[in-house]
């Protein structure tokens, strides 16, 4: 099978709903939907879009992820740690086993890519 080697992200389509594995509500009732949009052939890069409303959330990741921000705000605060904001144009890398709270302050939407195991 050919698989281009350009991939536009367009509009969010077949977003599924749901929290992430991981991902447990602490404050509010956010919501969130992930729309792969691109996996390696061998499965272990996931790209796409995540898009998500206001309320906080406790996050442990598995996984190493990189995320640009398109749209939103954030105040993410590792366990321990101190908060740090992001927003549209900023970009952020997650390390595997992170554990942290993330406040969703406005609707976000964010480009992701995750490296799996």
């Amino acid at each position: 099978m050919t698989r281009s080697t350009i991939l536009k992200f367009g509009a969010v389509e077949n977003a599924e709903p749901g929290d992430l594995a991981g991902w447990v509500v602490v404050e509010g009732k956010p919501t969130m939907k992930t729309a792969v949009q691109h996996t390696t052939e061998d499965g272990k890069v996931l790209s796409g879009t995540w898009q998500a409303t206001p309320g906080s959330y406790h996050a442990t990741y598995a996984d190493y992820e990189f995320v640009h921000m398109i749209a939103g705000r954030i105040i993410i605060t590792p366990d321990g740690g101190t908060p740090v904001e992001v927003g549209p144009g900023d970009a952020f890398v997650v390390e595997a086993d992170f554990k942290r709270t993330w406040k969703i302050i406005e609707p976000v939407t964010k480009h992701f890519v995750v490296r799996v195991g």
